[in-house]
């Protein structure tokens, strides 16, 4: 379902100390001359030692960054959207700013009112008609039980650093979010509260992209350098598997009951039919634009989109693929089915298809 997350966001805080110098000036007194006979004169005190300067003042910790409420912006639905999800009752796209955005028929947009983080949102899904769950950058989780109307803010971690770059959900409670660096975690009620896992699809700490379930249940991740893993218990352990391209993998489909269609940089895209075969043919396409979304249609035919508008379209088994005129030549990074055509966006808001032959 995901996209190269292109935005990214970083604070940084720097503070200095100075020193006090501190010095003494010397004072002389002109010393008679001596009488013959005199006794010499007694010698001057030695001059006492400088003063030590203090230690620099401790510096002073950084105050935590607080979330900003996402602002109301009449034309949120033109601007950078990254992802975008079909929920049964309404379509819900997010992007830039923390903008989420609901239409009914695809063609009028409203706002949610109510988010409370102003971070770029690079993910969303759905279990249902009115639960689902956001992700984006500052490690940023928000969770909505009506339909995407109102959000409430489950994970926020700025310090990180990192972006959340793709959120799945095996149920009401059961649930992970994947994103830079290796950042994994996992939740077991309904994310309220979020853990980080350790596996090895992770510990190269490499981005990873993309998360989903595959026809059987089981499931797969893709990302950077390649990295694909499968995992068969329900996220408890997880198997890395070997990579047909050594380089980014930004999104991938499920193909029948054990395979799946894998899709990224420079238009690569691959299918197997078990991932686990590590058997992987090459869908030549004879373009090198690179592919950032993906989705299944209702008749199992799967679309990816990406870097210039361009849109593949392939059979069930990812074959057969054929290319679709699409409106605008900029980049999308997400689409979802509408209809007897799809709804994409990406650099330009919200783009319509009509049909896809």
């Amino acid at each position: 379902m995901k996209t190269s997350k292109s935005v990214l966001a970083l604070i940084g805080v720097t503070a200095c100390a100075g020193w006090i110098g501190l010095s003494l000036a010397q004072q002389g007194a002109d010393q008679p001359a001596a009488a013959p006979d005199a006794a010499p004169a007694e010698a001057a005190p030695a001059e006492a030692p400088a003063a030590e300067a203090p230690p620099p003042a401790a510096e002073a910790p950084a105050a935590p960054v607080k979330p900003r409420p996402a602002e109301i912006m009449p034309l949120a639905s033109q601007g950078l959207l990254l992802d975008i999800v079909n929920t049964g009752e309404r379509i819900i796209a997010v992007g830039d700013h923390g903008d989420i955005v609901a239409s009914l028929n695809g063609k009028d947009w409203a706002q949610a009112e109510q988010v409370p983080v102003r971070a770029p949102l690079t993910a969303v899904y759905f279990i249902d008609a009115k639960n689902g769950w956001a992700v984006g950058h500052d490690a940023t989780i928000l969770h909505t039980t009506d339909g995407g109307r109102t959000w409430t803010l489950q994970n926020f971690q700025p310090e990180l650093e990192k972006p959340f770059l793709d959120v799945l959900f095996l149920d009401s409670q059961h649930g992970f979010a994947v994103g830079a660096y290796g950042m994994f975690k996992e939740s077991t009620d309904g994310g309220q509260t979020w853990n980080d896992l350790k596996n090895p699809v992770q510990e190269a700490e490499l981005h990873l992209n993309s998360i989903i379930r595959l026809g059987n249940g089981d499931l797969f991740i893709a990302g950077e350098q390649g990295t694909l893993g499968v995992s068969s218990d329900q996220g408890k352990t997880w198997t890395k598997l070997t990579s047909p391209y050594e380089s980014s993998m930004f999104g991938a489909l499920a193909v029948g009951d054990k395979g799946a269609v894998i899709f990224g940089l420079r238009g690569n895209i691959f299918v197997a039919t078990d991932v686990r075969s590590n058997k992987w043919s090459k869908i030549e396409t004879g373009n090198v634009s690179s592919m950032f979304g993906g989705v299944k249609l209702p008749d199992g035919r799967l679309v990816m989109v990406g870097l210039n508008g361009v849109i593949w379209v392939t059979d069930a088994n990812g074959a057969k693929v054929k290319r679709v005129a699409g409106p605008v030549g900029t980049t999308q990074s997400g689409v979802v089915a509408f209809g007897s055509g799809l709804l994409m966006v990406g650099e330009s808001g919200v783009q319509p298809v009509a049909s896809v032959p």
